[in-house]
C-alpha cells in the first residue's frame, strides 16, 4: 500500500519565526506530535516535534518565547507520496523519529507518524 493512503492530509505547519509556545499550543490542540516547518513560500525548512520542545525547555534559561527555528530539526527525513508503507515505516524506525512530512515534489502533502502506521497494521 502507498503511504499517501495513510498519511494525514489535514495537518498543521508552523513557521520558523513562530514561538515554540505557540507551536506547542497548536500541536496540542490538534492532537499531533509533530509538524513540518515551512517558510513564507511554503517550502519545507524543518520539522518540529513535541519531544524536541520539551527537551529544549528543560534546559535552564530556555523560555517558551524562543523561535521554532532554535528547536526544529533542519535535516528533515521525508517520504514521498508514492512510497510503500513498509519502506516508510523502516525509515521512521531506522532514524528513530515519530513523524515525517510526505512530499510530492517540493510540496508537503501530508504527515505520517508511527501511530498512523501502527493503526494500519493493527487493523
Amino acid at each position: 500500500m502507498k503511504i499517501y493512503k495513510l498519511m494525514k492530509q489535514k495537518f498543521i505547519t508552523v513557521r520558523p519565526d513562530e514561538t515554540i509556545e505557540d507551536a506547542l499550543a497548536r500541536m496540542s490542540s490538534m492532537k499531533v506530535n509533530g509538524a513540518p516547518v515551512v517558510d513564507r513560500n511554503g517550502k519545507l525548512v524543518g520539522m518540529i516535534v513535541k519531544a524536541d520542545i520539551y527537551r529544549f525547555l528543560i534546559t535552564p534559561g530556555h523560555i517558551e518565547k524562543c523561535p521554532v527555528e532554535w528547536v526544529m530539526s533542519k535535516d528533515v527525513i521525508t517520504a514521498t507520496v508514492d512510497e510503500e508503507v513498509l519502506t516508510v515505516a523502516k525509515r521512521l524506525r531506522d532514524n528513530n523519529i515519530i513523524a515525517m512530512p510526505v512530499l510530492e515534489g517540493d510540496i508537503v502533502r501530508g504527515v505520517i507518524s508511527i501511530e498512523d502506521i501502527l493503526d494500519f497494521y493493527i487493523k
